[in-house]
């Protein structure tokens, strides 16, 4: 295929898919108005499966798929990154010296890390309830054990990070979540169908499978966050290798 047949092939793609939107906006309600048919279905279904957030309605329920496929764009990075930013055979880790912290960062760090972990928690525990869930309350969790590298040190948030179960986890969440979607299979529906009890509307056993996939996502996105800042840390600390370790030897001699 030629550049310009490239270019035709491109511009014929551009120009029918910016005819499909317009058509689609045409059909949209009134920017600001009252009728809103997509928000009253979603609201109407929630109400029915016994959701009291909507928007984890949506997100676990009514496109459960969807949410599978974001979540498992994270945990392909979280891969990507490990992979990638794998220590090699012929490179060292020289321990980063301990820097010296504030007395006042260092004991509102440590006042703030219980407080932080404990909001994560019920914002993933809530999730079917409240505005939150496994994205956001996953992100706060691995947010708060990190609040020991800057009130502490590095060494601090190792003692409380053991990177090899956080990995475990990372792809405990992402199964738990494939597999919670062959509940529907078996109750001879469709994949990911939210067929279990429903529960008692407003309390923290309703949604059916809700709270367990959102749950499942909680776990993944804590892990995999830690496991990412992990590396990223990892890359800024002093890494040595065989040819660095032969400069070395070069000056000292």
């Amino acid at each position: 295929m030629t550049r310009r047949l490239r270019l035709w092939v491109l511009t014929a793609g551009l120009l029918a898919t910016a005819a499909l939107y317009a058509a689609a906006c045409t059909e949209l309600p009134g920017f600001g108005g009252s009728r809103h048919p997509y928000g009253d279905r979603a609201v109407r279904a929630a109400l029915q499966q016994h959701t009291a957030n909507a928007v984890s309605s949506v997100n676990f329920d009514q496109r459960a798929f969807d949410t599978l496929g974001e979540e498992t764009v994270l945990f392909a990075c979280v891969l990507g990154t490990v992979v990638l930013l794998r220590r090699t055979r012929d490179e060292k880790r020289v321990p980063p010296e301990p820097a010296d912290v504030p007395a006042a960062l260092r004991r509102y760090g440590l006042l703030v890390l219980p407080v932080t972990l404990l909001i994560g928690l019920y914002v993933i525990a809530h999730g079917q309830l409240s505005p939150g869930g496994g994205f956001q309350g996953g992100v706060v969790v691995a947010t708060s054990l990190h609040l020991l590298y800057i009130a502490v040190d590095y060494k601090a948030l190792e003692r409380v990070r053991p990177l090899g179960l956080f990995e475990l986890a990372d792809g405990t969440g992402e199964a738990a979540y494939v597999l919670l979607g062959a509940a529907g299979l078996i109750a001879g529906s469709a994949y990911l169908a939210n067929t279990l009890p429903l529960g008692t509307f407003n309390t923290l056993s309703s949604g059916g499978t809700v709270p367990l996939l959102n749950a499942a996502v909680g776990v993944e996105v804590t892990s995999a966050v830690v496991v990412l800042l992990a590396h990223f840390l990892g890359q800024a600390l002093e890494i040595e290798g065989e040819d660095d370790d032969a400069k070395d030897k070069g000056r000292t001699a």
